[in-house]
């Protein structure tokens, strides 16, 4: 293999971190793995059964590449509905990281900046270097909320877009309204993109959802059905902003994923109508779990939604740190895979309760018996 074959835009594109450890686990025996953002819930019997449905119907053909009628007039309503927006479209996408690459290679240009916050989803700024943007951290440590006026002083004049990711991961903090209200008003004042990862909406577990869509019409929200409704790997996907941004990704789209599976269209829309509540109920009980465990012995900001936790180590690095959870046979993933800093780490808790309660144990036994490090 010539590596003089490999466009000098890959250098800028790092392995994911979460991935790695995927792998790991392979490797491992038995492990407890607490790594992996990967709902424990199977995907809903009607939702299986609309897509059987559509293949013995023979519904395998190339869709409409905004979506079929039924799927997007459905998410077109219901966006209709919430915010009222005259001119605020619907598309379907390959997942929402789909959509998330439709968006940054329809709006950046080489050398403009995409704010991020940093703890960060891996994926956002390997996303702004491939659309040849250059990724603008604001820090968001120790509690993790936004200072609207941190994200003021970062804007500069090459500022295009500011990616916002609430519920968050790796952190579980959800953004309070008056913090998203503050960013959305912000970004309509000086005229930039803010694109609003939602994917993790529909876990809020103490306070109600908050989407800058409310305040700023021209907000683009991406979503999808893979951790609602424990579809990950079926790769649905839907964002909803201003037309003319809208047909744009559209454009891109026919070019690149054509459509989104068609099938799997089908089971979106019959998913749309599945009660989620039991679901977000049973994880607030594992958060409620986790929270209950740390709380103690870790510095750990309440996760309020999403299935994460992202305590500080209480001892070396996270790496450190991470390095004796495997030895232990627990698999989690130090902070530094989302961040510049190497202070805390992720465990997610979308696992059953018996695995949950193990992992939690060795990590309370990790903290009242530290291990001598190189750091310390």
């Amino acid at each position: 293999m010539n590596d003089a074959w490999i466009a000098d835009r890959m250098k800028q594109i790092e392995a994911s971190g979460i991935r790695k450890a995927f792998d790991m686990s392979k490797s491992m025996k038995n492990p407890i793995n607490l790594s992996i953002g990967l709902p424990d819930f199977d995907v809903a019997p009607p939702v299986k059964a609309a897509t059987i449905e559509a293949i013995e119907q023979g519904r395998n053909a190339y869709t409409l590449t905004q979506g079929i009628p039924e799927l997007r007039g459905k998410l077109q309503s219901a966006v209709d509905t919430e915010f009222g927006h005259q001119d605020r479209q619907v598309i379907v996408t390959s997942g929402t990281s789909g959509a998330l690459l439709l968006a940054l290679s329809t709006v950046v240009n080489p050398g403009d900046e995409v704010i991020v916050f940093d703890p960060y989803f891996v994926m956002y700024g390997n996303l702004v270097a491939l659309a040849g943007g250059t990724t603008v951290l604001v820090d968001t440590y120790p509690d993790f909320r936004i200072d609207v006026e941190k994200v003021s002083a970062a804007i500069t004049g090459r500022t295009k877009c500011i990616i916002v990711n609430s519920p968050a991961n790796p952190t579980g903090v959800v953004a309070s309204a008056e913090e998203i209200q503050a960013l959305a008003t912000l970004c309509r004042e000086r005229g930039i993109l803010l694109i609003s990862d939602e994917v993790y909406r529909a876990f809020c577990y103490d306070d109600t959802f908050a989407t800058p869509a409310t305040w700023n019409d021209h907000v683009l929200v991406v979503d999808g059905f893979s951790k609602a409704h424990g579809m990950t790997g079926w790769r649905l996907g839907f964002a909803h902003g201003p037309a003319r941004l809208i047909q744009e990704m559209a454009k891109l789209q026919q070019f690149s994923f054509v459509c989104a599976p068609s099938l799997v269209q089908y089971a979106g829309v019959v998913a749309l109508d599945q009660d989620l509540d039991a679901r977000v109920d049973a994880y607030r009980k594992k958060r409620d779990a986790v929270v209950e465990a740390l709380s103690e012995s870790f510095d750990l900001a309440c996760p309020a939604g999403a299935f994460y936790a992202f305590p500080r180590a209480p001892w070396g690095t996270a790496t450190e740190f991470v390095a004796e959870a495997i030895r232990r046979n627990l698999l989690i993933i130090p902070g530094n895979v989302f961040s510049k800093r190497d202070t805390h780490f992720r465990i997610s808790y979308a696992v059953d309760d018996t695995t949950l309660a193990r992992g939690l144990d060795i990590l309370r036994e990790m903290a009242r018996t530290p291990v001598t490090t190189q750091a310390s």
